[in-house]
């Protein structure tokens, strides 16, 4: 008898045990969905004078112009500071960008990229170090002709014109513009559920340097996220893919962004290419800086 009665008392603790192990996973998920609703709502509720948007997950390297579907008076500062070995010397570079929507669904900006180069001793004979410059003025719009709330998916065409300088120890002993590069693209993505995200953003660049023959690179740049629940942070992976000259060159960019504060994100980014011959591994910080965003509450 005393066997039936702790055996009935052993089955009744489990049974509690696992009741209340059940009982706190569903209030981890539930948690969890609250999480996600509130900060979905944050970028895709829609007041009366608003029109529809959908939560994307932007790539880090090559980064869009303006969130898809931007909404007017959204506006962002961009740093970017970077490293690529070149086998034989390094390349740093960095990147001040401001962006900003006049207003519903386009997106404008403006951007300084600057390269410097180091050596690492002596050059081979048959490699030589490019010459630091301010690389261009580069300036773009991006439009979002497309919302789709019930599909998640956005879709939009863009224009990015870079006026090309020359090197920096030629400044003041040659002509201060040097070319263009024009560089029309499409965006194309969709959030999966609540958390993955995919990307694709391919176009051409036509580089026509004054007294030189034009060159065309087109490039097929293809990224996927995973969103943490209730958070603005992911981690994915961008693959930057380039056709030149009927040569295919790629590179993997596993990447990371952190919200450090509501309007304050840091992201990221290595660098593996697909063919080592020329460059090595490299790194990529972004600093990105959202003025006057206010969180859903």
């Amino acid at each position: 008898m005393k066997k039936i009665y702790f055996i009935v008392i052993f089955l009744l603790g489990g049974i509690q045990y696992v009741y209340s192990q059940n009982t706190r996973l569903d209030s981890i998920r539930q948690e969890k969905t609250i999480l996600d609703s509130l900060f979905l709502a944050e970028t895709e509720n829609v007041e009366s004078t608003q029109k529809p948007k959908v939560l994307h997950a932007e790539p880090l390297y090559i980064d869009l112009i303006r969130d898809l579907g931007a909404r007017k008076g959204e506006k962002e500062w961009n740093v970017g500071m970077g490293m690529t070995d070149k086998r034989g010397f390094d390349e740093y570079e960095t990147l001040i960008e401001y962006e900003w929507a006049p207003i519903d669904r386009l997106g404008l900006e403006v951007e300084l990229p600057l390269t410097v180069y180091s050596s690492r001793g002596q050059l081979p004979t048959t490699l030589e170090r490019p010459s630091n410059r301010l690389e261009s003025i580069k300036v773009a719009g991006q439009w979002s002709f497309l919302v789709s709330e019930k599909a998640k998916t956005s879709l939009a065409l863009g224009y990015i014109h870079e006026f090309e300088l020359a090197d920096l120890n030629q400044w003041g002993n040659e002509k201060l513009y040097r070319g263009n590069v024009f560089n029309p693209f499409f965006v194309a993505a969709k959030r999966w559920g609540r958390n993955f995200h995919t990307l694709i953003y391919t176009g051409p660049r036509i580089i026509r340097e004054f007294d030189h023959a034009t060159e065309t690179v087109f490039d097929i740049n293809t990224s996927f996220h995973y969103m943490i629940s209730g958070t603005r942070n992911f981690l994915g992976i961008e693959i930057n893919k380039e056709i030149q000259d009927g040569k295919f060159s790629a590179v993997l960019r596993p990447q990371m962004r952190v919200s450090v504060a509501d309007n304050l994100l840091i992201g990221i980014v290595s660098g593996i290419p697909i063919n080592r011959e020329t460059q090595g591994l490299s790194s990529f910080l972004r600093i990105i800086y959202e003025p006057g965003h206010k969180p859903y509450r």
